[in-house]
C-alpha cells in the first residue's frame, strides 16, 4: 500500500496533543498525592481548582444531580487523550514495525487501554445511578467511603498514571531516535520495515 503523507502529519499532531493532555492529567494526580501526604485522613480526594472547575463544567453539561459524575467524566476524557497519543505512535510506526518505538507504544496501548476501561466503568456506574463508583480502584464499589477508600483510590490512579507516563516517555524517546527510519516509511513506494516482502522471481522459460 502507498503511504499517505498526511497520516504522518496528523498522527504527529495527535501525539503532541497526547503529551500535553497527559502532562496536565499527571500533574493533577501528583497534586492529589501531595495533598494526601499532608492530609492522609481526608474523607474525600482533593482536586486542583482548575480540575474542580472542569469537573463542574462536565457535570453541569450532563447531570447536576450526581456530584461526582463531572470528576469521573474529566478523568475518563483525560485518559482518552493519553490513549490517543499512544495509539498515534502505533499508527505512525505502522511501516516501521521492528522499531523500539512501536514496541513501547504497544505496551502503553495495552496498559492505558485497561486503565481507560477502569475509568469507563467508574464513569458509567455513577452515571447510571450507583451509590459508589464501580471499578478496580474502588474494589468494585465494596470499599466504604472514608479515608481508607480515598487513600486506596488516590494511590491506585497515581501509580497507574506514573507507570503509563514512563512508558509513554520511553516510546517518545525512541520515536525521536528512530525518527528518520519512521519518516522514511512515508515516502512514496517505501516498504514496511521489519516485514519481509514476498517477491516472486520470474521463472526461466
Amino acid at each position: 500500500r502507498r503511504a499517505r503523507k498526511w497520516v504522518y502529519g496528523a498522527t504527529g499532531a495527535v501525539i503532541v496533543l497526547g503529551v500535553l493532555g497527559q502532562l496536565g492529567h499527571l500533574q493533577e494526580h501528583v497534586a492529589q498525592v501531595g495533598y494526601w501526604l499532608g492530609h492522609p485522613n481526608a474523607v474525600k480526594g482533593w482536586m486542583t481548582p482548575w480540575g474542580t472547575a472542569l469537573a463542574a463544567g462536565f457535570g453541569g453539561l450532563v447531570d447536576t444531580s450526581k456530584p461526582t459524575l463531572g470528576m469521573e467524566i474529566l478523568h475518563f476524557v483525560g485518559n482518552l487523550i493519553f490513549l490517543s497519543g499512544l495509539v498515534a505512535i502505533m499508527v505512525i510506526t505502522t511501516r516501521a514495525r521492528a522499531t523500539k518505538t512501536r514496541r513501547w507504544a504497544k505496551m502503553g496501548v495495552w496498559m492505558q487501554g485497561i486503565h481507560g476501561l477502569e475509568h469507563l466503568s467508574l464513569m458509567l456506574s455513577v452515571w447510571l445511578g450507583a451509590k459508589q463508583a464501580i471499578g478496580l480502584s474502588t474494589w468494585f464499589g465494596l470499599l466504604e467511603p472514608g479515608p481508607g477508600a480515598t487513600t486506596y483510590r488516590v494511590w491506585w490512579h497515581f501509580i497507574a498514571n506514573v507507570i503509563g507516563s514512563v512508558i509513554f516517555a520511553v516510546a517518545l524517546y525512541h520515536l525521536w531516535r528512530e525518527r528518520r527510519e519512521i519518516r522514511a516509511g512515508f515516502t512514496a513506494g517505501s516498504p514496511v520495515v521489519g516485514v519481509p516482502e514476498s517477491v516472486e522471481q520470474p521463472s526461466a522459460a
